[in-house]
């Protein structure tokens, strides 16, 4: 930290923020792995139209990082798991209301807006205050069933296949709920997942946050804690995301992602030739050297290792 001596106080306070949620959500990935992984190694691939060119078969130096809403899964996951709240009873209509508007925004933008995406979060942490952090992994695996399995991009899904095929870890990296995103790491054979960590008390949901949303800089704070971790060399790694707030994450690795693109990141990505698809339209985006694949959260695998940062930190 001494690095940030530089910096305003503000500044160094919000540095502060992204660097112990990344570091809290690389704890809680990594603890939450070691089930999943047995789970991947069972499950069976996904036929494939070509062999890829990449990844590189057998290099444990490398892994994947994919953003989750709107790159693996359309819209956010935490509107659907509102949406599977209300319909058992978790809040009342009014709200369900705002989750209904936060989604219809997000399917017609098409990109994550910290306005909306904060708000999300805070009516999130005030619904599950007070509930049981297994009560809320049990419920998150219904609300898979009922509202995301149908919206995995089957072209993401593939790409990541091909990771695992050769050999390679491969991790969820999203601003949802670590709990929520660790419940579709483990649906899809991923790795892991490394998400929002909220605070619990002996298995209960304080309705704070751990630092701060895994957003934005956060996420490639929690790459790097994880690679670090993992013994992984970052030139490579790849990573995927639709949106520019994960261009810090994207710049990490050695090979970045444009995945269903917003219009900064298009750009962005064009200008220093960074790979692009697009699963939107059924048309192909710009084909920069990634092969065609077959059309293949709030918050308990990270309690324990959030309270476990907490208590080393003090």
């Amino acid at each position: 930290m001494a690095a940030l001596g530089w910096l305003t106080p503000r500044r160094r306070s919000a540095t502060a923020r992204s660097v112990l949620a990344g570091e809290a959500s690389a704890e809680a990935a990594r603890k939450s792995s070691q089930e999943l992984e047995e789970l991947a190694e069972a499950a069976a691939p996904e036929e494939q139209d070509q062999e890829p060119e990449f990844p590189v078969v057998g290099d444990d130096k490398a892994a994947a990082f994919f953003d989750l809403d709107n790159t693996v899964m359309q819209g956010a996951a935490i509107f659907h798991f509102g949406r599977g709240l209300y319909k058992r009873k978790f809040f009342e209509r009014q709200e369900l209301a705002r989750f209904a508007w936060q989604q219809a925004w997000f399917r017609l933008a098409g990109v994550e807006d910290p306005e909306h995406m904060q708000d999300a979060r805070d009516s999130a942490l005030s619904i599950v205050k007070g509930h049981r952090v297994a009560e809320l992994m049990s419920i998150g695996e219904e609300i898979y069933d009922e509202y995301m399995a149908e919206r995995i991009w089957p072209g993401t899904r593939a790409l990541a296949q091909a990771h695992l095929d050769a050999g390679q870890k491969v991790w969820l990296v999203t601003a949802a709920p670590v709990e929520t995103a660790t419940i579709i790491a483990r649906r899809l054979g991923l790795t892991g997942a490394l998400g929002t960590v909220a605070e619990s008390m002996d298995g209960v949901y304080t309705g704070k946050l751990v630092g701060e949303p895994l957003h934005g800089p956060a996420k490639a704070e929690a790459v790097r804690a994880l690679a670090s971790a993992e013994g992984l060399d970052l030139a490579r790694c790849a990573a995927y995301s639709d949106s520019h707030n994960d261009i810090p994450m994207l710049s990490l690795v050695g090979h970045p992602y444009a995945i269903n693109p917003d219009a900064k990141l298009r750009k962005h990505a064009r200008e220093r030739d960074w790979r692009l698809r697009d699963y939107r339209t059924g048309r192909k985006a710009a084909k920069v050297g990634i092969p065609a694949a077959a059309g293949v959260g709030a918050i308990a695998g990270g309690t324990a290792a959030a309270i476990a940062l907490h208590r080393r930190r003090h």
